[in-house]
């Protein structure tokens, strides 16, 4: 396709710039896994490597090609790169490397995607007719914060591979911080506000964002930092694994079928303690955030008496305000910048709580948005007038089957467009690999 001579609007630049630093940003995780290592599958119940290194060009490929009045070239890799190879009999995967294309195969691919994606695009970002069948952008917004998420995601599978698959990057130290003790704060009753209108929604937000709900949430009590991976030691000390009544049905079977006793990012090492970060194994670093899975933290809650906060309450701890009104963010209006917290790429692993003060709410609660995502006990649902979207419907409504939680807040690799208000996560309950931390609450 001759790509057009007239000049793209000033948005379409804009989405153009973002799509690539979407790509650079996943190529950048790509880069880690050494050759030999691209076929593995460091999580029992994920796809091999790579299948991803597939799925993020089919993605957009499937997604655009239709819109722009494209054809495929090799149906076959569209169909294997959207969905994978099916487990038999729901049983975990147990496909061979063998069973996949070959890199090189891989790579041509992509690169052929990409390059007609991207001739084609062009002509779109000067062309009306071809802008409208893209939804005036929103069709480039979801391939790019799909990309953004699975930048995220694939972080989770490859830090659980053996360090000597990757390649060891340098990051960012982390902010000096003195000893945080945590406290109960007092969040008075007031409003808070979920989602966002369908009238006028301002930047792009996914189907399962609209429509604005308003709840009344009374006065509870909480957390100011998060659970650090000292407290959850105490409760790992005391029996928590061991306590039965710490734990749901399905929590308890979960860890003791896969003889759980501790977070998954921990080591046992003798008498003490190590930590996998993402390239190195080093001493269990009592003032990062615990990263554990749902069920994991709200044993914990029950052991200290307390539970999990509502989404509602989260929000409403988050960007509500003494005066009443409610804030973009927990530290205001301001665009998220790396002075209020841990996100946006900035760091491989996580930092001390309380070491970004900038980020914190208008109630002094620290570390809402960045260092890891924040569990709730609420189940993902949709709010009053979900509208699936119409070219990617089961993007949300596959998950509202009472079998996963809303996360809110972001990890040290959430993508600072995902930290507004109104983005909602979610996960299964018993999926230990997530960038995933917790506070409590009490009424």
């Amino acid at each position: 396709m001759t790509r057009s001579s007239a000049v793209p609007s000033h948005s379409a630049i804009l989405l153009g710039a973002r799509l690539q630093a979407g790509r650079d940003r996943s190529q950048e995780l790509f880069a880690i896994v050494r050759r030999e290592a691209l076929y593995d599958r460091p999580i029992p119940e994920r796809h091999r490597i790579i299948f991803y290194l597939g799925h993020l060009e089919s993605f957009d490929w499937n997604l655009l090609k239709g819109p722009l009045g494209l054809t495929s070239f090799d149906p076959e890799l569209d169909k294997l790169f959207s969905f994978g190879i099916d487990p038999v009999d729901g049983q975990l995967p147990s496909d061979q490397p063998k069973d996949w294309p070959s890199l090189e195969q891989v790579q041509r691919y992509n690169r052929r995607l990409r390059e007609t994606l991207d001739d084609a695009l062009q002509g779109a970002a000067t062309d009306d007719p071809n802008l409208a069948r893209l939804k005036h952008g929103r069709l480039l917004d979801v391939a790019i914060e799909h990309r953004l998420m699975h930048a995220e995601t694939l972080c989770y599978m490859l830090h659980q591979m053996p360090f000597d698959s990757k390649f060891a990057m340098t990051q960012a130290p982390s902010p000096a911080v003195a000893a945080r003790v945590s406290r109960m704060v007092e969040i008075p009753a007031g409003t808070a506000t979920l989602g966002r209108p369908t009238e006028n929604p301002g930047p792009f937000g996914w189907d399962n964002e609209f429509q604005e709900l308003r709840i009344e949430v009374p006065s509870f009590t909480m957390d100011s930092h998060n659970v650090t991976n000292l407290d959850y030691l105490r409760f790992v000390q005391e029996g928590g694994y061991a306590d039965r009544a710490l734990w749901s049905d399905a929590g308890w079977e979960w860890i003791n079928s896969s003889a759980r006793r501790h977070p998954a990012f921990w080591v046992p090492r003798g008498n003490s303690w190590a930590y996998r970060t993402m390239f190195y194994e080093i001493p269990l670093p009592p003032d990062w955030p615990v990263f554990v899975s749902h069920e994991e933290a709200s044993a914990y809650a029950r052991w200290a008496g307390k539970e999990l906060p509502s989404e509602a309450e989260w929000h409403r701890a988050a960007c509500g305000t003494r005066a009443g009104a409610e804030r973009a963010h927990p530290w205001g209006s301001e665009s998220a910048s790396s002075r209020h917290g841990n996100f946006d790429f900035q760091r491989w692993d996580p930092s001390p709580v309380g070491a970004y003060p900038n980020g914190s709410s208008d109630f002094g609660v620290a570390d809402l948005a960045g260092n890891g995502w924040e569990w709730t006990r609420t189940p993902f649902a949709p709010l009053p007038g979900f509208e699936p979207f119409s070219f990617y419907p089961g993007y949300s409504a596959d998950f509202f089957d009472g079998k996963h939680f809303v996360m809110k807040g972001g990890s040290p690799r959430t993508a600072a467009c995902m930290l507004r208000r109104s983005f909602r996560n979610w996960f299964q309950p018993r999926y230990p690999y997530v960038y995933a931390t917790f506070r409590c609450v009490k009424r």
